[in-house]
Parts: structure tokens; C-alpha cells; sequence
């Protein structure tokens, strides 16, 4: 009897035996383990510290890791940090001789830590290689560290008068910026359950900020938001310090909405807006954020492009892209942006109508951040904050009379000269007109 070939193929199983047992081992063993590099926690709700996506490194470089400081475990124990991690254990010693006293020692704030231990791993998308004793120092060396320095720079304790943190005026931006890096954060929680221990050791919870006012009022020296908007935010709460400052900026009533079943579309850059009667002006709202548009005109409030607001921004997308259950506010903010912006002369518009202060560099180089910025970024247009107004400047830019009209006036009256221009074409035009009604006159006349 005849045998199908492609059923002999099928059947042929290689033995067993045949295979090196070494090879076995070996691919067993690979299976038995759990993922390092991006642990089976990343998929939680609870994660919320992620190493960047290589892809967005290439373009950002360097805004993702920090310059001088590290907090956490992500980057511990790297040479060029070891200046302020020395002047961490000075904070440690200059908390402890007041809370000492009080009870509360070195060896309270370890043993406190220790039942937090693994909540505090889980956040973390990556296998932290520390044993208990080494990763509850860090929790407690670096979250103190940050709360003491909160503390001063709120004025709730007093600075060394040759502490060369505050006296050597390079180093406080640097730090400022590196507590925002996405690799560089702590749980929130840690920093929260820290700040209790000493607020009750020094007994003066009744007239104590929160955490929150605390950070928010350090990053606000460089924000330079309005204080009774910082107020209103004393029982706000995030993941980390990046997440506390990202919440902050969100304003009430700009949540994102279900998915619709019309399409949204993106926009046109500010130079084809403009040519379609769309105008740009800044407006003044509680957050950047606060984008509207109504009657052909886009209201943004200002926003001032520097080092600070760079770190922010970039790291606050990265989070937004790591994160499965936070909201995509700042990622749809720069997408807007990356809309907007193709040109240095999109952005000098911006700037000459106040909506950005360019503090980063000439328009070119903020130009190519915007543009960098939205690059290999998920986005779904159809779940963001501002889709409606996507849409809205969309319609607006596709009527036809809009854009005829606004393309005559930006064609003739963008400039005086070209307004003096079209002006003395129209005299000659009716001058012309009126010389031939004339010679037609005296033509029947005669």
C-alpha cells in the first residue's frame, strides 16, 4: 500500500535520546524563570516605575536619566552620582539628631520599611537585584533625603548656612530636574509613610503641610504657578513625585472621552491655520493644559519651553506610555503641539502671540523638540481630552469660504506693505474705471 509522504513527514518524531541533555537542562531552566528586564509585574496596575523604551532614547538621549543625583534603585551607586548620594547620608544625620532624641532612630526607619518591602519591589517594571537590607536603605536613605530637602526649601527647617546644595546655584536645577526623570523616582506611598514617622516624632502635625503642598510648592519654584492653585491640591496623591506634579497639571472636567464612532482627525500645522482664517491667541487658564476653540479661534494658555519644562514633558510621555491605567493627558498636549509645529516659523508665531516663551533655545531647537517629542508615540486620537476640538478646527479648516476669505486677507492685508499695496491697486483701478466712463461719456456727447 502507497504512504502519503506529507503524512510520513507529519508522523516522524526525532527520539528523544537525540537530543543533548544539556541542551534540555538548559531550556528548562530559561522556562522556570521569571522575565528580569521587564518583570511579570510591568503588567500591573501597581507598577509604575519603568525603565524608558530604547526607541524613545535614541531620539531624547539623555532627558530620561539623571545628571547628578540618583533616587531609587534604577541608577544606584553610578560613578558620576556619588557627590549628592555623599550629601544624603549628611541629610540623614541632620534629620536623625532631631528625631533621635525624640525615639525615632536609625533602626526604627529600617524595621518601619520592612513589611513594605515587596509592595514597594512590585512598583518597579524591572528585577531589582538588591537584598532586603541593601533595598530598605535606599528606600530610607533616598526618601528621607528628598522630604529633608523639601522641608528646607519650604522653609519648614533652616538650611545649613554653608550647605553647598543651596549655596552653589548650579546644583538645585540639576536635582530638580533629575527628581523628575521616569528611571528616577521612588513610590509615593514610601515617601508618604516616611513623612508621617517624622511629623509624628517631632510632634507638630497640627501645623504641618502635607507631602503634597510640600513637593508641589519645591517644583513650583520653577512652574511659578499662582499659590492658591498649589493650595487647592494639598490632598492630592500620585504614584511618584513625576506623577504628582503630572495630576497636578490636569484640570478638572478635561477627562477623556469613551471612544466615539466618528474618526478623529489631526490637525494642520500654524501656518496652514492661518491661511484658513484660524487665529491663535493666548489665553490666561489654571493649566497649560486648557486648550479651547471657538468662532475660528484657538485659545492656549502660555507655556515656557526651558530645561525644567523639557524634563517634564518627555518624561511625563514616557510614563503615559508605560502606564496601562493613566491617562494620556500630556501625551494628546504634545501631540498637539507636534500638530502645530513643522517649522522655527510655526514657533515664532507662538511666540510672538505669547502662547510659548521660548526659555530652550532659538525656535529651531524648540521646533525640533516638539517635533521629537511626538515621535514612535502610541496615540489614540479618538480617546483623547481634545478630540472634540480636533474635530472642530478640522471642520472649520475644510469650509471653503473660510478659507478663500482668510487666504485673500492673509494674501493682501499681513502686512502694511502689502495692505499699502493692494490699496493703491485699487485707486488705479478705479481711477482706470473712471477714465473710461468718461471717454465713453464724451464720446455720446460729442
Amino acid at each position: 500500500m502507497d504512504t502519503n509522504p506529507l503524512q510520513e513527514e507529519h508522523n516522524h518524531v526525532t527520539p528523544v535520546s537525540e537530543v543533548n541533555n544539556d541542551r534540555l537542562a538548559s531550556m528548562y531552566k530559561k522556562i522556570a524563570e521569571p522575565p528580569r528586564l521587564l518583570s511579570n509585574a510591568a503588567g500591573k496596575a501597581s507598577c509604575c516605575i519603568f525603565r524608558v523604551p530604547q526607541s524613545l532614547l535614541e531620539i531624547n538621549g539623555k532627558s530620561y536619566q539623571p545628571h547628578i543625583v540618583s533616587i531609587g534603585p534604577y541608577h544606584r551607586g553610578e560613578p558620576h552620582l556619588r557627590m549628592i548620594e555623599e550629601h544624603k547620608w549628611r541629610y540623614m544625620g541632620s534629620l536623625l539628631s532631631r528625631t533621635e532624641p525624640k525615639g525615632l532612630t536609625l533602626q526604627h526607619f529600617l524595621k518601619s520599611m520592612e513589611p513594605m518591602e515587596t509592595r514597594a519591589r512590585e512598583c518597579y517594571s524591572e528585577t531589582i537585584h538588591l537584598s532586603t537590607e541593601e533595598f530598605v536603605e535606599v528606600m530610607v536613605v533616598d526618601g528621607c533625603f528628598l522630604i529633608e530637602l523639601f522641608r528646607k526649601v519650604g522653609r519648614v527647617i533652616r538650611f545649613e548656612s554653608d550647605d553647598p546644595l543651596i549655596n552653589m546655584y548650579w546644583i538645585m536645577p540639576f536635582m530638580v530636574r533629575d527628581f523628575l526623570r521616569l528611571e528616577n523616582q521612588m513610590p509615593y506611598f514610601v515617601l508618604e509613610h516616611l513623612y508621617d514617622l517624622i511629623t509624628n516624632a517631632e510632634d507638630r502635625k497640627d501645623s504641618v503641610k502635607s507631602l503634597s503642598l510640600l513637593a508641589l510648592g519645591f517644583f513650583n519654584n520653577h512652574m511659578l504657578r499662582p499659590d492658591p492653585v498649589i493650595e487647592k491640591l494639598h490632598s492630592l496623591t500620585g504614584k511618584h513625585l513625576l506623577d504628582l506634579l503630572r495630576l497636578s497639571v490636569i484640570p478638572a472636567g478635561y477627562a477623556e472621552p469613551q471612544r466615539s464612532s466618528t474618526p478623529t482627525h489631526i490637525i494642520h500645522c500654524v501656518s496652514k491655520l492661518r491661511h484658513a482664517g484660524i487665529k491663535l491667541n493666548a489665553k490666561e487658564f489654571e493649566s497649560f493644559l486648557m486648550v479651547k476653540f471657538k468662532r475660528g479661534v484657538i485659545e492656549m494658555p502660555t507655556i515656557t519651553i526651558d530645561d525644567f519644562m523639557s524634563a517634564f514633558l518627555l518624561n511625563c510621555v514616557a510614563y503615559e506610555q508605560c502606564h496601562k491605567s493613566c491617562s494620556k493627558h500630556i501625551t494628546t498636549y504634545a501631540t498637539l503641539l507636534d500638530c502645530l509645529v513643522n517649522s522655527y516659523k510655526d514657533v515664532e508665531y507662538l511666540c510672538d502671540r505669547n502662547i510659548m516663551e521660548n526659555c530652550y533655545g532659538n525656535d529651531g531647537e524648540i521646533a525640533r523638540f516638539i517635533n521629537n517629542m511626538g515621535k514612535d508615540v502610541a496615540f489614540d486620537y479618538d480617546r483623547c481630552y481634545l478630540s472634540k476640538l480636533f474635530n472642530d478646527v478640522h471642520d472649520y479648516y475644510r469650509n471653503s469660504w473660510h478659507v478663500t476669505w482668510a487666504s485673500f486677507k492673509y494674501t493682501y492685508f499681513d502686512t502694511p506693505w502689502s495692505f499699502v499695496s493692494a490699496f493703491a491697486a485699487l485707486i488705479l483701478l478705479i481711477l482706470t474705471v473712471l477714465q473710461t466712463i468718461y471717454s465713453v461719456l464724451s464720446f455720446y456727447n460729442s
